[in-house]
């Protein structure tokens, strides 16, 4: 007689009662040490509690973390693999790549963990002071004006500014936020929408302006700053980070992971070390971030046709 795992015997749903009994991986797609590794270190250390099993974090860095998105892709469908995705890889990659070794559909959407609202930053030493100095100044020197930004995402949203303004800033790369930054101080460019976090230190040391936040809300950390639309601008923009599954997860442990992070984000602890890297803790659904990524892939494709932006 051949005896037969008992787990091997259960359905998805039952295993998804017992779940979880062993350790879980969280894969990012980023190198160690990044804002997005310690992000993922901070809640895998809260939701090994409320799991009880450890929940380890395991960096898979390359192509704009297609590398890492692609191996939970495909990975078991049982809720021991998962993937801290960020807006990048999981929408803005869509936009920009023909093709992809991962769909939308082969993920299930999990909850999000936060949001990366993104300043809108002069130089200190510029003539420019608030949102209409900018407005008035591009249509004097339509010529003169220029934007960093560090990558496809950044010029993304920075090209939807431009087309909510009727401006127009010409592009210049960088290899990093802080390099984008630094452009801004020494005035290599006139303006540059990045993410806060990485503008708090030229922030601090009144090297740089902020001129507004992108987000719905003003920053705690930055209460005088306006947001886009109190200045009259219509646009919202937040990068985030998720937890995703791989596609065909039993809904039972996606209800129970969505479950325990929205728990995760409410600790003081969290909050406090969140707030500390001008990210804002933000829970959802599952339901209500794959409607997310849908409306910003559709977003996003429309302004990288518009203004012919591919990846390298």
């Amino acid at each position: 007689m051949v005896w037969l795992p008992v787990w091997g015997l259960l359905s998805p749903h039952a295993q998804a009662l017992d779940y979880p009994t062993r350790a879980i991986t969280i894969v990012v797609g980023f190198s160690a040490g990044g804002s997005s590794d310690v992000i993922a270190r901070l809640v895998a250390e809260k939701l090994s509690v409320g799991l009880g099993q450890p929940v380890v974090v395991e960096n898979r860095p390359g192509v704009g973390s297609i590398v890492g998105a692609s191996f939970v892709a495909h990975a078991k469908p049982d809720g021991y693999t998962l993937l801290m995705g960020a807006s990048g890889p999981l929408v803005f990659n869509h936009a920009l790549y023909a093709k992809l070794p991962y769909a939308p559909q082969d993920f299930a959407p999990v909850s999000l963990l936060c949001t990366f609202p993104l300043l809108l930053l002069t130089s200190s030493n510029s003539p420019i002071k608030n949102l209409e100095d900018l407005v008035q100044y591009a249509k004097r020197n339509p010529e003169r004006l220029n934007y960093s930004a560090s990558s496809a995402s950044f010029q993304l949203a920075s090209e939807l500014f431009n087309q909510k303004l009727g401006t127009r800033f010409l592009h210049i790369p960088y290899k990093g936020s802080n390099d984008s930054v630094t452009a801004v101080i020494t005035g290599d460019v006139s303006m540059s929408l990045v993410d806060a976090g990485a503008a708090s230190p030229a922030l601090a040391g009144a090297r740089v302006r902020a001129l507004a936040v992108s987000s719905k809300e003003r920053l705690p950390s930055m209460p005088s700053v306006p947001t886009l639309s109190e200045l009259g601008v219509d646009l919202n923009i937040a990068f985030w980070t998720a937890i995703m599954a791989p596609a065909a997860t039993p809904q039972p442990i996606v209800k129970r992971l969505q479950e325990e992070l929205a728990r995760v984000l409410l600790n003081p602890d969290i909050k406090k070390r969140f707030a500390a890297l001008d990210v804002i803790p933000t829970s959802s659904t599952s339901e209500e971030l794959g409607q997310l990524i849908q409306q910003e892939i559709a977003l996003w494709r429309e302004v990288a046709k518009d203004n012919h932006i591919k990846a390298d």
